[in-house]
């Protein structure tokens, strides 16, 4: 080993799951149980003969030991502990480390109780505006993290890859035929009938669904209208609830959410999840993605699968052992609300409040659908990033319904750019400076961005009658 391998979350993590002890454990891998402690504490480093043992006796991936899952969690509580709203600490980096690789749970109680004070403070907000208005608000109301952002945590910290759904999907794809099929909605829809019975129909109206199973009937009724792409999709995600309806139970319940709607939407996600890895199984995928250096519009043309299934797909492959290029992915609407955020990178997303103005995803509405921009952008953590972003337009049934246009968002480190057809005549090699990013207003260190909506809530603003420049105020330095 190169370097010396703290680990021992991922250890602790491993003997929790086979119900052992730190005694039993020490004793099934030969060690002492104080050597095991010390490790698991981070006292002493993972040595390579102790993940040989691990490997042999346990099966563990090794790879298991070299993700850098921890370090999302640190930078998560790094903008929770900016908001000296609730708190007046310093609080460092090492600090946090610590307290995420000793104490899990008491971390997760921490960003549980900040979202609940934030929820409160905009229960406030709420309450003064309704009063504002004459309004009224509900007595005793309450906030909590929302059920999709309870969904969108859960992925977040899997690195949005779900192995057993994504081999099951993986092996029916083949099953099914749909490598060399012509058609993968007509090979699904005969699969369909085949295999369940199930006969399969377009309708030609729009009548508020795009794809329903008709009552007492063994019928699936799809809306001819939307993209062939949309199509094979939807049937995807209702061969999922018909062939891993228990796969998606398990993971459920792993993931102990803690609302029914919570569950209800992860059901929706694993089966849409399921559907991506059928239409894209992994290993061809994979291959597809690196022989075209990650073209998306060529993998989407190639594949017969949207721009937006695409970049999804490609943020999923962390499979242990065949990994593909870590990346993020996001989506987002006209209004800045974040609808998908995944991510397999350092990257990271603004969990409170907006993103940041210089990253071009917010760009991507200015450009035609499906029009790919690229940047280098480097976070206040000096990681420089290859950002692409597009625009997609949905597909719109009527006039009265309206256009729903989103933004799209794909990127990885730099030292990728090799592998990305995107990064051809970037500036990669640091010729140019990279755009500054931050994570957002209220946590960017950066006090001279032009940018700015407003100063860093741990920063105390002031105004300067006789000077004033882009941005209105200044701030007092840093300590």
């Amino acid at each position: 080993m190169n370097k010396k391998l703290y680990s021992g979350h991922t250890l602790r993590q491993i003997r929790s799951e086979f119900g052992l002890s730190q005694g039993e454990f020490a004793k099934k891998v030969g060690l002492s149980t104080a050597y095991i402690n010390q490790i698991e504490n981070n006292n002493r480093p993972v040595t390579a003969s102790v993940l040989l043992s691990i490997n042999r006796i346990f099966g563990t991936d090794l790879a298991a030991f070299e993700k850098n899952d921890l370090d999302r969690v640190v930078r998560d509580l790094q903008e929770i502990f900016a908001d000296t709203r609730f708190h007046s600490s310093s609080i460092g980096k090492q600090e946090l480390h610590e307290l995420v690789t000793r104490a899990p749970g008491i971390t997760k109680a921490i960003m549980d109780l900040y979202g609940n004070l934030r929820g409160f403070q905009d229960r406030d907000a709420i309450e003064d505006e309704l009063v504002h208005m004459s309004g009224a608000g509900e007595a005793g109301a309450s906030f909590r993290k929302s059920a999709y952002d309870e969904v969108r945590d859960y992925f977040h910290y899997i690195d949005n890859y779900v192995d057993s759904l994504d081999r099951a999907a993986e092996k029916l794809c083949y099953e099914i035929g749909l490598p060399n099929s012509a058609s993968k909605f007509d090979s699904l829809a005969d699969w369909l009938q085949q295999r369940f019975k199930i006969t399969v129909e377009q309708h030609p109206a729009y009548q508020g669904t795009l794809i329903r199973q008709e009552d007492y009937t063994r019928r699936i009724s799809v809306y001819r209208a939307i993209p062939q792409s949309a199509k094979n999709f939807l049937l995807g995600s209702f061969i999922a609830e018909l062939c891993v309806k228990d796969l998606i139970s398990g993971e459920v319940e792993r993931a102990k959410f803690k609302t029914q709607s919570a569950q209800s939407i992860a059901r929706l996600a694993l089966r849409n999840y399921f559907a991506g890895a059928l239409l894209l199984p992994y290993d061809d995928f994979l291959r597809a993605a690196t022989r075209c250096r990650h073209d998306i519009q060529l993998l989407s043309n190639q594949t017969d699968a949207s721009i937006e299934t695409v970049c999804h797909r490609l943020s999923t492959l962390q499979r242990p052992g065949a990994n593909g290029l870590p990346f993020y992915f996001v989506k987002i609407d006209r209004a800045g609300n974040v609808v998908k955020r995944h991510s397999a990178t350092r990257f990271q997303f603004a969990r409170f409040g907006g993103s940041c103005p210089r990253w071009n995803v917010h760009q991507a509405f200015e450009q035609n659908s499906n029009k790919f921009t690229a940047q280098i952008a480097q976070m206040p953590d000096g990681v420089n990033y290859l950002c692409m972003a597009t625009s997609v337009t949905k597909h719109q049934p009527d006039y009265p319904t309206g256009e729903r246009r989103y933004a799209l968002g794909i990127g990885c480190e730099v030292k990728y750019a090799d592998a990305i057809v995107y990064a051809d005549g970037l500036a990669v090699d640091g010729i140019s400076p990279p755009e500054p990013i931050g994570v957002n207003c209220r946590i960017c260190p950066r006090d001279n961005c032009d940018q700015r909506a407003f100063p860093a809530i741990d920063k105390d603003p002031f105004i300067e009658p006789g000077r004033r420049g882009i941005v209105p105020y200044r701030v007092a330095p840093s300590d």
